[in-house]
């Protein structure tokens, strides 16, 4: 990404299952690039704490058991987006999930004047995520990420990061639960994978490559956006 600031942001979307480390390379573009990313999650949570139009609504949903509809989570989204810390480009997280948000977003972004800068697809062997997120740990201090086989601590017990002596486990990190969120991973994304095909902006990456590897690949797709 160029140093000028552009009028309206770059919007890219990480497509990825499980351990395919998108919350790893999100944040290296985040570093790289001034690129934001953007968690629906922490955007709901957000809205709600500021007391916004879209977060009261949401609040109200989420405190009778509901599901938040798109049509909020549109609205806090583009609310998020007219803030000027996201010039350079937003990182999408957690949305969209299914072709009737991409298609709701592709609306949302045209209203704008803007459109899918790109749809970046991780690709993985299905088996090998199963291992990876089967094996990680984080600090429970900074968060920092470990893996019992790929990447362990330089001093055993120890955080590289902080100096934490406490370690913790995702509860739903097993092999089994792996399998199950992978399969609707594929259930829920490949409508999305043709969907940003057909438009052009579909890049596959090969998320078996290490870590520096994908993100020099990331980044020259998100260098040709400013080209």
């Amino acid at each position: 990404m160029n140093d000028t600031v552009r009028s309206r942001p770059a919007v890219l979307i990480l497509l990825g299952p499980p351990g395919a480390g998108k919350g790893t390379q999100a944040r290296m573009l985040e570093e790289g690039y001034g690129l934001i990313q953007l968690s629906t999650g922490d955007l709901l949570r957000a809205a709600v704490a500021a007391g916004t139009p879209a977060g009261l609504a949401a609040k109200s949903v989420m405190e009778a058991g509901g599901l938040v509809s798109d049509e909020i989570v549109l609205s806090i989204l583009k609310d998020r987006m007219a803030e000027p810390d996201v010039a350079a480009g937003v990182i999408l997280d957690g949305f969209p999930r299914t072709d009737a948000q991409a298609a709701a977003l592709d609306a949302l972004l045209a209203e704008a004047g803007q459109s899918i800068g790109a749809a970046i697809s991780l690709e993985v062997e299905d088996e090998a995520m199963i291992a990876r997120v089967a094996g990680r740990y984080t600090c429970a201090a900074c968060g920092e990420g470990y893996h019992d086989e790929f990447k362990q601590p330089a001093q055993a017990g120890v955080c590289d990061k902080c100096g934490s002596l406490s370690f913790k486990r995702r509860a739903d990190d097993t092999a089994e639960t792996a399998r199950q969120r992978l399969k609707a991973y594929h259930a829920q994304t490949a409508p999305l994978i043709a969907h940003y095909d057909r438009q052009g902006v579909l890049h596959r990456v090969d998320a078996m490559a290490d870590i520096d590897t994908v993100r020099s690949s990331l980044g020259r797709v998100v260098t040709g956006l400013s080209a």
